[in-house]
């Protein structure tokens, strides 16, 4: 992080640990002042790529990468438009289709690579689902709304519980404090023994520390996951979509030795090939090294092209 600047005052967070650097839709990073600088009427040009730009548009760079900054920027707003779920299609793989399309946009936006037809081809496809993306950003908006709702209520129960376990702890110190009184008070008074008085007083402190540790055990359980779900409903799920696809069938792979043929891994002690082949030590076979496995390959290579070229 050091090593970043701005390419205009060539001011680096080295020389000034405070600097705060700015990002465009166009990736290229300028510092705080040069941008209140340049953009003082509110629009400008990049000093990089000469792009047009609005000082309304800068936000602060969040990665040491700016190239990572445009792609999160241009993400969101791709995902305004390519807001369909799975749902919305008749197959995995229609939809698997469908997010490639959008990585594939992301990725030309970001880079430069054709982005003039790449906007032409998001305008066509804005105009032709105009209604499912109102769709879909309604139901994303209602969503929000639920979800904020549930950590709202997951925030205030986590609150109470909070506050339970104070006010237990509170009433447990008062346990102890009036138990600890009590002792001092029959020293004071009772005419017994200060021996017995501290082994009743100890036999009464036991008896509070497992009715503590009781109590901690009967934590009531909490009424609400994360999801929002609450403990003892039944949720009923969708399956998933079935696949019908054909199964893969696994080949065994052929290497092609333009020679003569080479004899299997299995074949190779039957046949002698390893008699004269040094027995792999056990410092050798831990990382999965057999004298086999090297005779094989050796093989391999000895037979590769020695059939003569046909002319």
């Amino acid at each position: 992080m050091d090593d970043q600047g701005c390419p205009r005052c060539k001011t680096t967070k080295y020389r000034n640990p405070s600097l705060k650097l700015m990002v465009n839709v166009c990736g290229h990073t300028l510092c705080e002042n040069c941008v209140e600088m340049l953009f003082v009427r509110g629009a400008g040009n990049c000093v990089q790529c000469n792009t047009p730009l609005r000082k309304n548009n800068f936000r602060v760079q969040l990665f040491e990468d700016p190239t990572v900054d445009k792609e999160v920027e241009i993400r969101k707003k791709v995902m305004k438009i390519y807001n369909k779920r799975e749902c919305d299609f008749q197959s995995l793989r229609e939809y698997n289709d469908y997010l490639e399309q959008v990585e594939d946009i992301v990725y030309n936006l970001t880079n430069n690579v054709e982005v003039e037809s790449t906007k032409l081809r998001m305008e066509q496809y804005q105009r032709e689902n105009k209604d499912v993306i109102q769709r879909n950003k309604a139901k994303l908006t209602r969503e929000q709304e639920e979800l904020e709702e549930l950590l709202l209520l997951e925030q205030q129960s986590s609150e109470q519980r909070r506050l339970d376990v104070l006010q237990e702890e509170q009433r447990q110190l008062q346990a102890k404090r009036k138990n600890k009184q009590a002792l001092l008070d029959e020293l004071e008074k009772s005419k017994l023994p200060a021996t017995l008085l501290l082994a009743q007083h100890k036999v009464r402190a036991a008896q509070l520390e497992t009715e503590i540790e009781q109590q901690k055990q009967n934590v009531k359980p909490t009424s609400l996951f994360s999801t929002g779900i609450q403990m003892n409903q039944t949720v009923s799920l969708q399956p998933l979509p079935r696949i019908e696809e054909a199964l893969y069938h696994y080949k065994p792979l052929q290497v092609e030795t333009y020679g003569p043929s080479v004899p299997e891994l299995e074949q190779l002690g039957r046949f002698g090939y390893l008699n004269h082949v040094r027995t792999a030590l056990p410092q050798d076979t831990a990382g999965g090294y057999t004298s086999a496995l090297a005779c094989y390959r050796a093989i391999q290579d000895a037979f590769s092209g020695l059939f003569p070229p046909k002319f």
